[in-house]
């Protein structure tokens, strides 16, 4: 299966351009640039110099990847974006290279980036995420795999998002939000489980019934929440995998953790 590019397109002869990729009317693919197979580009996209993007992708009009980052701390050095395979962009997305030499900005395999949303420079995110409309990601955050974003959410930089997590629409994130958790409000606070999303992705009712008791232990009212996280690192050994996990979630905490408010 050949390439196809449209006759309006500008395609660098230095881009490498994999089986079956189609370039769209009037795109713009800058020369250090790799697209894996059979990934679709739709009219209007700009891919600039540093990125490589996955196989069976498709990314939608007027998308501009690469772009350089929103950052005063940038001086022209060479940095990156790195995008999976099989994820669906949508249209007006930007995503920009990180800042500081070497680094890079990551998309993970499987994600759904719906209109207008923004990744800033050095944002991280995992695999099969989905973020809805007009979504902002600033400079440095991290989310985990299997997290959905409501439309029109913002994120303050350095925020550290857990796995399985879903963050209401219209909210602000200024801190960090632990795995498997449901945020929402003003200000944001953890309001229970993602309980339909672990039951998709095969989390057993014991497994969801132990997170749920070591957050309601965690959070518990009558209790200081220092006390209860010191005594849950001392005996993380005998808690099951994934409560371990949220532990080294509160562990690595720079901004702080988003509190339960319920």
């Amino acid at each position: 299966m050949s390439v196809k590019i449209h006759p309006s397109a500008i395609v660098s002869p230095k881009a490498e351009l994999g089986d079956g990729v189609i370039i769209g009317p009037y795109c713009v693919i800058e020369s250090q640039v790799k697209i894996g197979a059979g990934t679709q580009l739709k009219a209007f996209v700009s891919i600039h110099d540093y990125v490589s993007i996955g196989e069976n992708c498709k990314i939608c009009e007027f998308t501009a990847i690469g772009g350089e980052p929103q950052d005063h701390g940038f001086k022209g050095e060479v940095s990156y974006v790195r995008i999976g395979s099989n994820n669906l962009i949508r249209e007006n997305v930007t995503i920009n290279r990180a800042t500081g030499e070497g680094n890079e900005t990551i998309v993970g395999d499987n994600c759904f980036i719906m209109d207008a949303v923004h990744f800033a420079h050095n944002v991280h995110v995992g695999d099969y995420v989905t973020v809805a409309n007009k979504v902002g990601l600033s400079g440095f955050v991290q989310v985990g795999s299997h997290t959905v974003f409501g439309g029109m959410a913002g994120v303050h930089q350095f925020v550290r998002i857990g796995d399985f997590c879903m963050i209401g629409g219209l909210y602000r994130v200024v801190k960090d939000v632990p795995h498997y958790t449901l945020a929402s409000g003003d200000p944001l606070r953890l309001t229970g489980l993602n309980k339909v999303g672990l039951e998709r992705e095969g989390f057993t009712a014991e497994t969801r019934q132990a997170i749920y008791r070591f957050y309601k232990g965690l959070y518990d009212k009558n209790k200081r929440f220092t006390d209860e996280l010191n005594e849950a690192v001392k005996n993380k050994a005998k808690y099951i995998p994934e409560i371990q996990r949220i532990i080294e979630f509160y562990q690595g905490t720079k901004r702080g953790v988003t509190f339960w408010g319920i």
